[in-house]
């Protein structure tokens, strides 16, 4: 197999023009290629500066799970913090978990960021939503979002021999009227569901007390949306999630 390391888009789209496989992490096609045979030609994005970005509204395609910190919002990096084990973290990658994994462990944090993604196509560079990402898996050079003002991630224990753990993501932005957008997106087996609603943090919030009224009036307007279907179960987490992130924009210390 002939393994190439473009730095630049030009050379990763030469890559993409020769028949090349990009191969992120290799976490999830190393196994499979054992079995039936490695590519001709290949290509990995870990020498190309554009997707090796890490910051505050940025996050490249190339970066390994166990260099996202504290430089990007709360969470993105929780939900790379829980991803596998430590040797997983230290070589799978943003685009491998988005575009190549079926569990997509990012993605609720990535849809309650509002992420938009730049993925190198034959014809050049483009941005694009998650949603074609996931359904045509182009190749991602990065994603890039608007800063929150406060974000939050729980991944549920998983049971053992069991399905995928519940996943729940939720993010508040300033929207453009002055008020405030929350954003919940929950992954329930291997479905994640995404849906928003404008808030208010609730000043009186009391934390003896089990849901503010602002967060009661959030939960309310998020059951009228895709998130309606959701199990009992996830609406727990889900409300549990929406009323602490609240609080916190209400008392951000």
């Amino acid at each position: 197999m002939l393994l190439r390391f473009p730095t630049s888009v030009s050379e990763a789209q030469e890559c993409l023009a020769d028949g090349a496989v990009p191969i992120g992490g290799a976490t999830l096609v190393w196994a499979a290629w054992q079995r039936d045979g490695f590519p001709v030609r290949a290509f990995s994005l870990r020498e190309l500066p554009r997707a090796n970005v890490i910051g505050p509204t940025d996050l490249g395609a190339a970066v390994v799970l166990h260099r996202i910190d504290e430089r990007v919002p709360e969470a993105m990096h929780r939900a790379a913090a829980s991803i596998g084990t430590g040797a997983v973290r230290r070589t799978a990658t943003v685009g491998g978990n988005i575009v190549g994994s079926s569990l997509r462990c990012l993605l609720p944090a990535a849809l309650v960021l509002g992420a938009r993604a730049t993925v190198l196509e034959s014809d050049g560079v483009h941005e694009t939503d998650l949603a074609e990402v996931v359904a045509k898996r182009p190749l991602l050079l990065g994603l890039h979002w608007t800063a929150p003002l406060v974000s939050a991630h729980r991944k549920q224990p998983g049971a053992e021999g069991g399905g995928p753990p519940l996943v729940v993501a939720a993010a508040v932005h300033a929207d453009d009227r002055g008020g405030f957008l929350l954003r919940v997106a929950v992954r329930d087996g291997y479905d994640v569901l995404a849906d928003s609603t404008l808030c208010d943090a609730d000043a009186d919030a009391d934390a003896g007390t089990s849901a503010s009224a602002g967060a009661e009036r959030a939960l309310r307007a998020l059951r009228g949306t895709a998130l309606s279907h959701l199990p009992a179960t996830a609406w727990e987490t889900v409300a549990h999630q929406v009323t602490g992130l609240l609080g916190r924009l209400a008392d951000p210390r």
